[in-house]
């Protein structure tokens, strides 16, 4: 497997090329990188692109801004071999669209050599860094890179900068029923309600509650509490929370809290959390921040 998160940072090798800095801010290196005009037909997209759905007024909204303007940020590719297409592209497939739409033959783009691990990371950070992807997209791809390049929840979270739990709760939409996914993608339903319903032992039924009541999450919470959990869900319940999750969630209460704080989880998923304070100005500050 090729070496994790071997891209490092910066974009120096190609500023002068491109006159001001890109959106993907992971390339470096020794290897000379030019802005190149790639004819169309010679592109192809990401079998692994995480985003999966692109909405077509903002497309079009794009390519009559191309046809206006150009296309202003170059798209990144990896030459591949073995396919109907000699590039395959790594980030920008929204702008390639829009260029097709706008009835572009070529497009700028910059050409990197790239293993397919590395390029999967790319396309993963651009996407979470831009906020582009949907939970149900989210969850879908983090499971998709850990699952093709070995990846641990750990290194998915050293990745994009995502605490582990965050990691964990979004890839629990995964289990979530088809017409449960198309919910949330459409944006009828929240993913914190399809996280909260994904224990339960009917999460469609649920769902359309929630939908047709416009329930908050807590009431989602009592309706789960109050009905028959599946049996993976039980089990997955029944699990302590690992060592790692349990300091990150210490450190992120610590960060944002300023005081000490103890993670005590009981078995069935209760516990406590406990907030230690040195003087009584720090409880002072301590339970404005709990109050605002």
């Amino acid at each position: 497997m090729a070496q994790k998160f071997g891209l490092g940072r910066g974009l120096a090798d190609i500023k002068a090329e491109m006159g001001s800095v890109p959106d993907i801010s992971i390339l470096t290196g020794t290897e000379r990188v030019l802005v190149k005009q790639i004819p169309l037909v010679q592109i192809g997209a990401n079998p692994d692109q995480p985003r999966k759905t692109f909405d077509d007024s903002e497309l079009n909204d794009l390519a009559a801004s191309i046809r206006a303007q150009g296309v202003l940020q170059p798209i990144l590719l990896r030459a591949v071999t073995g396919r109907d297409y000699q590039y395959e592209i790594v980030a920008g497939e929204r702008r390639y669209r829009a260029s097709k739409l706008a009835g572009l033959a070529e497009i700028p783009a910059l050409i990197k050599t790239l293993t397919p691990e590395n390029a999967m990371e790319i396309a993963l950070i651009e996407n979470v860094q831009r906020e582009n992807l949907n939970p149900i997209e989210e969850g879908a791809a983090y499971r998709n890179i850990m699952d093709k390049c070995g990846y641990s929840l750990d290194d998915v979270s050293r990745l994009i900068g995502k605490s582990v739990s965050y990691i964990r709760n979004i890839m629990r939409l995964d289990a979530l029923p088809d017409t449960v996914k198309d919910m949330v993608e459409s944006g009828a339903l929240s993913a914190s309600h399809a996280r909260t319903i994904a224990v339960a032992e009917n999460p469609t039924a649920l769902a359309n509650e929630i939908i047709e009541n416009h329930l908050s999450v807590a009431d989602a919470q009592r309706r789960v509490k109050s009905s028959t959990r599946d049996a993976g869900a039980r089990a997955f319940t029944s699990k302590s929370l690992d060592a790692d999750t349990v300091r990150d969630i210490e450190s992120r209460l610590n960060e944002h809290l300023g005081v000490r704080v103890k993670l005590v989880e009981r078995r069935g998923g209760a516990g406590e959390i406990r907030l230690t304070f040195g003087t009584r100005i720090q409880m002072q500050e301590l339970v404005d921040k709990l109050t605002q």
